[in-house]
């Protein structure tokens, strides 16, 4: 019998714990657990893996800041390439070996994947997707003024730079994942959200911003026509009233309240928000659902005995 195939959006603390120094061993530990519980999921299902780059695609950005004398920066589109090549081998080779241990004979590919944005989309005006570290009001306020970034407080963690983050429009390497998952090969596409890239007469440009991943992974699954969406996240369920006295969490959101709430505000644009979105954009125009969890519990949510799922 055919598997369903279910597109898997990892979250940052697959790659980075908070509060953790962001060194190669550091993920390369984190990203075995994580693959530990992506490789339970292939009895039943076929995947597609997506990923964030935001820490990472920070972290280049700051020693890029460090070292410009020296050698001289890359746009972000060039950075986001990097974070693409670096976080796609530390995950095939991390899920490969997982496999192995498992006598599961599957071939793992990462594809550098290109995501066309409108370069007129709004966002390049009002730059809301955070990137890199997590800083004090005063550290934001001093390099807000020394660098000219902007400086925005994240969900009650701290203060971090944003960037545009313009919605995906259409994946350039689609047909690409399309054939390797006919291939039976595991993919690992629009990495970090993918390359932003703009369209004129038939070329491609890159362009600087950074796309977020859970926007990218819901249209990359609504092209390949993916049963299911699942985004990987630190909480186990979505909450209502967050870090309020009257929070609580929600098992189930029909697509229709899940809207209500986004328009209420419910969301914060920097973490939860997007998650929702992109459930709303899939199950809207799939009318197949989405579950949004945590890592460590997914195999309970994918039974139905937790997580929140976003139902047409």
């Amino acid at each position: 019998m055919k598997k369903k195939l279910a597109v898997v959006a990892i979250g940052g603390n697959a790659v980075n714990r908070p509060g953790e120094e962001a060194t190669a061993e550091n993920m390369m530990r984190n990203l075995s657990e994580t693959t530990h519980y992506l490789a339970a999921m292939l009895d039943e299902y076929d995947i597609v893996i997506t990923h964030g780059n935001g820490p990472q695609v920070g972290n280049i950005l700051v020693q890029q800041d460090l070292s410009k004398h020296v050698v001289p920066p890359f746009p972000i589109d060039v950075n986001d390439a990097q974070t693409q090549g670096s976080l796609g081998y530390m995950i095939a080779l991390t899920l490969g070996n997982e496999l192995k241990k498992r006598n599961i004979k599957r071939q793992v590919a990462a594809v550098v994947t290109q995501i066309i944005v409108d370069k007129n989309d709004p966002a390049f005006q009002k730059p809301t997707k955070p990137v890199g570290p997590f800083y004090s009001k005063e550290e934001a306020d001093k390099l807000a003024q020394e660098k000219g970034w902007i400086m925005k407080e994240d969900a009650g963690r701290g203060w971090r730079r944003v960037v545009p983050s313009p919605i995906p429009l259409d994946i350039v390497e689609k047909d690409v994942v399309k054939m390797l998952v006919e291939k039976d090969v595991i993919v690992i596409a629009a990495g970090g959200g993918g390359i932003p890239v703009t369209q004129a007469n038939g070329t491609l440009k890159g362009i600087e911003a950074v796309i977020d991943k859970d926007r990218a992974s819901s249209l990359l699954a609504k092209e390949i026509k993916a049963d299911l969406l699942i985004i990987l996240t630190g909480v186990e369920k979505v909450c209502i009233n967050y870090k309020k006295p009257d929070q609580y969490e929600v098992d189930k959101l029909t697509l229709e309240e899940a809207k209500k709430l986004l328009n209420d505000g419910q969301f914060p644009s920097g973490s939860m928000g997007p998650k929702i979105e992109a459930a709303v954009d899939f199950v809207s125009s799939t009318k197949r659902e989405c579950i949004i969890t945590d890592m460590a519990v997914l195999d309970m949510a994918l039974k139905g005995k937790t997580g929140t799922k976003i139902v047409p």
